[in-house]
């Protein structure tokens, strides 16, 4: 894959709530106990539906039954610890990847560099007002400017989306602080060496896509076909 393309693929929940998950088989051990751990079943077909379209997506780009694909945690920038960003257990990995899901849509990042993607369901006007309150100065200054509700829940979106790619992106999660990078209306102010990218997903979401590196020349968005999760086989 080259390493000026990056490939977005939008899954959505097949057919509502209450439609059956795909086959767990392709999952591994860890991935089906996370499944037993949900307390809505909404929330269990999400994740599942999100992990097996990642694995076949894998299986695609690499070639490989998505059953057999193993992964590993790169060491954190922070600790050195086995808890950063998740890769393919081949070493080095063929390919980077980042997997987000919210609300009934799900988003997969493919590439050939370090990246990380995000999507969120819209956060209601009081989630704004606390969560808010953890981002950097600029960012809260952006908010308290943005002119009405319905404008700062979507720039509060675009805000938080960009952070978690980036922080997802460079291997921390949240476990760094969200008040120490600056992702607001400003992007020659966001972090030197990343590419930061809005990606449009709907109106009940934000999305966004964090790359290392200069801005890629190509950024494709896919939907992931409803068949290629019918069955055991989306092989082209």
């Amino acid at each position: 894959m080259s390493r000026d393309r990056v490939d977005l693929w939008l899954v959505l929940l097949p057919a509502g709530s209450d439609t059956a998950a795909p086959d767990l088989k392709e999952l591994d051990p860890a991935e089906r106990l996370r499944v037993t751990t949900f307390t809505h079943p909404a929330d269990a077909l999400l994740y599942v539906t999100a992990h097996v379209a990642l694995r076949r997506l894998l299986g695609r780009y690499t070639a490989t039954p998505p059953e057999e694909l193993r992964f590993r945690r790169e060491p954190c920038p922070g600790c050195g610890a086995a808890h950063g960003r998740p890769a393919l257990a081949q070493r080095p990995a063929p390919l980077h990847f980042s997997l987000s899901h919210s609300g009934e849509v799900a988003l997969v990042g493919v590439g050939a560099v370090p990246l990380g993607v995000d999507v969120e369901l819209l956060a209601g006007e009081e989630t704004v007002a606390a969560c808010s309150q953890t981002l950097h100065r600029r960012e809260r200054s952006e908010l308290v400017e943005a002119e009405g509700e319905e404008a700062r829940r979507r720039l509060f979106g675009r805000i938080w989306t960009r952070k978690e790619a980036f922080l997802k992106g460079l291997g921390t999660g949240l476990s760094r602080s969200p008040a120490l990078d600056y992702l607001g209306a400003d992007a020659g102010r966001h972090p030197d060496g990343w590419t930061i990218l809005d990606i449009p997903v709907g109106p009940t979401h934000t999305a966004a896509v964090a790359v290392r590196g200069p801005a890629p020349s190509t950024v494709e968005l896919h939907q992931f076909p409803a068949s290629w999760l019918a069955g055991s086989d989306c092989a082209a």
